[in-house]
């Protein structure tokens, strides 16, 4: 496909979960792939399924380390096509329950670290007159989902940010995408964060009936290719992916569905 072959592909959080699927599927069109992540050992299972592929580890968080890793990104590239700001960690405690460190850790995972590396790849994006932002925030990007204020405030924060930057740079040719998954079996449910900073662990979580990540993947690069500015993506008709429509169509009604599904305990 030409919009992808040959195209430089930074993903990040690409050892698992929509990263890894996106990784396969691109890498199966001819893309060159850039693949970040924690887990080096992860991510080079990864690259070894995608030819050409290039791993650099290192944690989003580590605002300071970005600079460096940007700069030799580009250089081994050449130039960054698209950035995929993928790394994410979700959270599963009532707001009553939350400790404020892991609301802190929620903002920078899911809202400062892709914008600071936006900031890193833009520049020559615009100077280039091409490329594209690819921003993966979530259905609770666009509803208040209950056991996530943390993760709905930073994936909100990052939809906001990323519809304002989108129209202050089409005009340099390029393109902000923003990803509203709703349920994919990945573990992130799994990985989510308790009220104390803990994993939530193993358990059922809703996510775990979702959608592949390879359906998830080729729903993402249809919309990519297909210049979508946002993307939802799950399985069609499914609850979770109604609310997006519900929250235009009926507020209040999103709103008391949303407090409906609100765990009730006694204080």
């Amino acid at each position: 496909m030409s919009d992808v072959a040959g195209k430089a592909i930074w993903i990040t959080g690409a050892s698992a979960g929509i990263g890894k699927g996106l990784a396969l599927a691109l890498a199966a069109k001819g893309a060159r792939l850039v693949l970040s992540g924690r887990n080096q050992a992860a991510l080079e299972e990864v690259a070894a399924q995608c030819p050409g592929s290039i791993v650099e580890a290192f944690e989003v968080t580590d605002l300071d380390s970005l600079p460096a890793i940007a700069a030799r990104v580009a250089a081994v590239t050449g130039g960054v096509d698209w950035l995929v700001n993928n790394a994410g960690i979700s959270q599963r405690s009532l707001a009553l329950d939350t400790e404020f460190p892991v609301y802190r850790t929620l903002m920078e995972v899911d809202f400062f670290a892709p914008l600071r590396l936006t900031q890193l790849v833009l520049p020559a994006m615009v100077q280039r007159g091409s490329g594209r932002i690819i921003n993966n925030a979530s259905v609770a990007g666009k509803v208040g989902s209950p056991l996530r204020t943390g993760y709905c405030a930073a994936k909100h924060a990052l939809v906001g940010w990323s519809d304002a930057l989108r129209a202050e740079i089409a005009q340099y040719g390029v393109q902000v995408h923003v990803l509203t998954p709703g349920f994919v079996a990945t573990g992130i449910g799994k990985n989510a964060l308790r009220g104390d900073g803990s994993q939530k662990g193993d358990g059922e979580d809703p996510v775990d009936a979702g959608i592949s990540i390879h359906e998830a993947a080729a729903q993402i690069i249809a919309g990519i290719t297909g210049n979508v500015p946002e993307i939802p993506v799950g399985r069609d008709g499914a609850a979770e992916m109604q609310l997006l429509g519900l929250k235009r169509q009926d507020p209040e009604a999103c709103f008391q569905l949303m407090a409906g599904m609100a765990p009730k305990v006694a204080r």
